[in-house]
């Protein structure tokens, strides 16, 4: 008789280089903004976090990129830091430093235009703060790379990389329709989740699209031609195209 197979779980590890230093400028980003905030009574989310309308109108172009680093609570601080924590690292372990950045600010850039571009009128004054634009574009990339690998949805249930990013993807759809004055950027989130597969998957759909479309053109003119082996043609129409 074969002993039970246990479900093994795998996350975080040494703390990897890119993944450290986010962690601290984060740390620093909510300690600064706290600071400010007791000792002199000025609050940096207006001027650091994204505000739709001062980015649209005013081009405080520096806050799709500030906002990442300002945080709602130390609940909200702490669970972004885990996340990153938990699937930043293998992720780093696995593209290298370089692409982890770039692609972590990709996602976290990218959400913060989204949420600029097509934020409601009557919410465009309504900071938005967190890494979660980013941290989505994350948990897309550790669903992608690591499809069947155990994840515990709300410590608790057991459920695969790739169904967990199924359904935190319904789920900020769901609540990007649903729940737009909750006090929660879901647009953020599924932002975050579609850049993020178009980084790593949809360039690839792109260029087979525009391949195809060059065939299919390609195909038209030849149609249009008529290839003449030679010798002289006078008698015949001229093809002009």
């Amino acid at each position: 008789m074969h002993p039970p197979q246990r479900v093994q779980f795998s996350f975080g590890g040494p703390t990897t280089p890119c993944v450290k230093i986010l962690l601290i400028v984060t740390v620093a980003g909510f300690f600064l903004q706290a600071l400010t905030q007791r000792l002199f009574g000025y609050a940096l989310e207006p001027l650091l976090g994204l505000v739709p309308y001062f980015v649209t109108h005013r081009f405080f172009l520096w806050q799709p990129v500030t906002y990442l680093f300002l945080h709602g609570g130390v609940l909200h601080l702490a669970f972004n830091l885990l996340v990153l924590w938990m699937f930043g690292c293998e992720l780093e372990r696995a593209w290298g430093n370089r692409f982890f950045l770039k692609y972590f600010f990709v996602c976290g850039i990218g959400a913060g235009l989204f949420v600029a571009l097509l934020t409601p009128a009557n919410a465009s004054l309504v900071p938005t703060i967190g890494a979660s634009g980013a941290l989505y574009g994350v948990l897309l990339a550790y669903g992608l790379l690591f499809p069947d690998r155990k994840i515990l949805l709300w410590f608790v249930l057991p459920i695969r990389a790739k169904h967990f990013v199924l359904f935190i993807g319904a789920v900020a759809f769901y609540s990007t329709l649903t729940l737009p004055g909750s006090g929660i950027s879901h647009l953020a989130h599924l932002s975050g989740l579609i850049i993020g597969y178009i980084y790593l998957r949809g360039w690839g759909h792109f260029r087979l699209l525009h391949r195809r479309c060059l065939e299919w053109k390609l195909k038209r003119m030849k149609k249009k031609f008529r290839v003449i082996d030679g010798g002289n043609d006078q008698d015949k129409p001229p093809y002009i195209h």
